[in-house]
């Protein structure tokens, strides 16, 4: 069976604590968006799978009854950095095996000033999540006091400028690129436009990463409404909908641990093997991608994801960018909505935000910062721990 999505809906991304809202306010403020957007009601949907990492257990049950009180399942999910794409897979399995017809899926967060921590407990590392990830970085560089989801990237960008020549300048292009992009985004957390030079002489978060290559803590929402073919026919949908035309979710394989690399560590495997099961499902590839979002929750991640999608060889990912093959003009848009970098990271929105901005893209409604002729869009979203999820969707 086929699934659809035939609404989307997000909330601009904020500065944490920047204005008293709480995160029900938001996410009913999304769920409604992507209500309307479908020309549909909260009565119709069947189930709702909701994403979230910082909130308590059942806050998905606290955001969805802003939106009715139907008594439909609720599922509450966590998945790190990933819980947006989790959130939406879930709703996709619902739909395409037949359980459900309508499914919202929806994700929020409303975070904390400052760097995320990522689990590493202070350092504790066997008592955290992550401690294998992390063990796998301090036996190769140690653990030093900067942020541990920095240090941990920050220390994959010099594994790969010591293998490839990546040189600084090229992690900085990623971040000028997104920053850029962002400008023509009014949902973006960062609307500032910034110079290769500037990114940096940015702060030092852990080199070679500057404050200005890592993405934000932020507050915000997301949704969509993913539908059956049935649906969409009974609707009289045709014209708002976008197909997922493939959606892979892969976690760590022996291969994320065995180099001793944080390249890999981090998740360049798992987008790798993500990415090629949707290729096979959909008998489509990265040369039939027109517009992508992926996670550049850092600079370098946004280059090894190059990589892993075979957008280039492996090493090669600091030339393309610096080329612009990744921008207007060039040969995908890559980030167009600015990006975690520059629109925003509330965790577990962000997966969802990525598909609302490839929705517009698809149905030719992104405004000024619309990538030509778009009809086929990839959603890359990883969390460290590890998931990672690609979404392939196709104009209809």
């Amino acid at each position: 069976m086929k699934s659809y999505v035939v609404g989307v809906g997000m909330t601009p991304f904020e500065k944490p604590e920047s204005r008293d809202r709480p995160y029900w306010e938001m996410a009913a403020d999304a769920g409604s968006e992507a209500l309307a957007d479908a020309g549909i009601s909260y009565e119709d949907v069947e189930q709702v799978p909701v994403g979230h990492c910082f909130q308590p257990s059942t806050a998905g049950q606290r955001a969805v009854y802003e939106l009715g009180l139907t008594g439909v399942p609720i599922y509450n999910v966590d998945n790190n950095c990933a819980t947006g794409a989790t959130a939406l897979m879930l709703a996709r399995q619902f739909v395409e095996g037949g359980l459900s017809d309508c499914v919202l899926a929806l994700g929020f967060e409303k975070m904390r000033k400052g760097a995320l921590g990522g689990g590493a407990g202070g350092g504790d590392l066997k008592g955290s999540p992550v401690g294998r990830h992390y063990g796998v970085m301090a036996a190769a560089h140690g653990f030093a006091a900067t942020p541990p989801t920095a240090q941990i990237f920050g220390n994959a960008a010099r594994e790969h400028m010591d293998r490839h020549g990546t040189t600084e300048a090229q992690l900085a292009a990623v971040a000028a690129k997104n920053h850029r992009h962002s400008a023509l985004n009014p949902r973006a957390q960062f609307r500032d436009v910034h110079t290769v030079e500037e990114i940096l002489a940015a702060k030092t978060v852990h080199a070679p990463l500057t404050r200005l290559q890592c993405s934000p803590t932020s507050d915000g929402a997301a949704a969509a409404v993913v539908v059956s073919e049935r649906f969409v026919a009974e609707r009289g949908l045709r014209g708002r909908a976008v197909e997922i035309a493939a959606q892979t979710m892969t976690t760590d394989t022996g291969a994320s641990f065995s180099s001793g690399s944080c390249v890999d560590v981090v998740g360049r495997p798992m987008s790798r093997a993500a990415a090629l099961a949707v290729y096979e499902s959909s008998g489509l590839g990265i040369e039939d991608v027109d517009v992508i979002e992926l996670h550049d929750c850092f600079s370098i991640n946004e280059l090894l994801t190059y990589e892993a999608l075979g957008m280039c060889a492996e090493g090669a990912s600091g030339k393309l960018v610096e080329s612009g093959a990744t921008t207007y003009g060039g040969r995908w848009v890559v980030n167009p909505s600015g990006g975690l970098i520059s629109k925003g990271h509330p965790l577990g929105a962000t997966g969802l935000a990525q598909i609302a901005e490839l929705v517009w893209q698809l149905r030719g409604e992104a405004g000024p910062r619309q990538a030509a002729g778009a009809r086929t869009g990839l959603a890359h979203n990883i969390g460290l721990g590890g998931a990672a999820v690609v979404t392939l969707l196709r104009a209809v």
